[in-house]
């Protein structure tokens, strides 16, 4: 019983000598542990600057598009909103709007009076909106796929750098003929650390996919939406002038 109790301490000193640190853990790693190691904190970095750089642009993209609808509903004549903004639109919105505008203006300079034209005129303003948009939000969605795919490989990313860490220790049990705890240990922590990593760059990933694509459906909606508005104005413009 003494005896026993002997080797126990002399063990638990053995593991608590054991520096088991975030840095150890990664130095004392196989080297494609460390690969994986290594790619899942860029990814991770990476994730959080997409993160943050959606949030930020996002808010700014609505501010600016309040601010235009303010100016485009207040009553002002849209040719001097058009000429206001220019050919260098700040946002989406304004980016709508200009490019319908100057498809309105050039077939007034080319108008012949016929209602086929005007027809065509509607048509052609309606699907250069709709390209516009789309333009528009694959600027506005860029990098989202790199965060869906982080969120759905990272984990298994991960679960490789713990089973090659699992194999490795088992190696390790099977050179040293010894299963206790000091030679178990690292290796198990170094393979359980590419596990946490794998996670740490899932979860916010996912988190921040799923919330940034319902702010960005519910931007798109808002300038399908204005984008329908103006059609029916320019409609309603070109009835009045016949």
């Amino acid at each position: 019983m003494e005896r026993a109790t002997i080797d126990a301490v002399t063990l638990g000193g053995s593991v608590a000598g054991l520096d088991f640190s975030v840095w150890s853990l990664f130095v004392r790693a196989d080297i494609v542990v460390q690969v994986v190691i290594v790619g899942l904190l860029l990814a991770s970095i990476w994730c959080w600057a997409v993160i943050f750089e959606k949030l930020i642009g996002l808010r700014r993209l609505n501010a600016r598009a309040s601010e235009f609808e303010t100016a485009f509903w207040s009553g002002g004549s849209l040719d001097a909103l058009y000429d206001n903004i220019g050919s260098y639109p700040r946002d989406p919105m304004s980016a709508v709007f200009v490019a319908a505008m100057k498809e309105w203006r050039r077939a007034l300079a080319k108008r012949n009076g016929t209602r086929t034209s005007r027809v065509g005129l509607g048509d052609r303003i309606d699907r250069v909106m709709q390209i516009t948009v789309t333009r528009e939000m694959d600027r506005a969605e860029r990098y989202m796929t790199f965060l869906a795919s982080t969120g759905a490989t990272a984990p298994f990313i991960g679960l490789f750098g713990t089973v090659w860490g699992i194999m490795n220790s088992f190696q390790s049990i099977a050179l040293a003929k010894n299963t206790s705890l000091v030679v178990v240990a690292p290796g198990i922590a170094e393979a359980l650390f590419a596990t946490a990593l794998g996670l740490l760059a899932a979860i916010p990933a996912v988190v921040a996919y799923n919330k940034l694509s319902r702010e960005l459906d519910r931007y798109a909606g808002r300038l399908d939406s204005f984008a329908g508005e103006f059609s029916a104005i320019i409609s309603r413009q070109m009835e009045e002038a016949d």
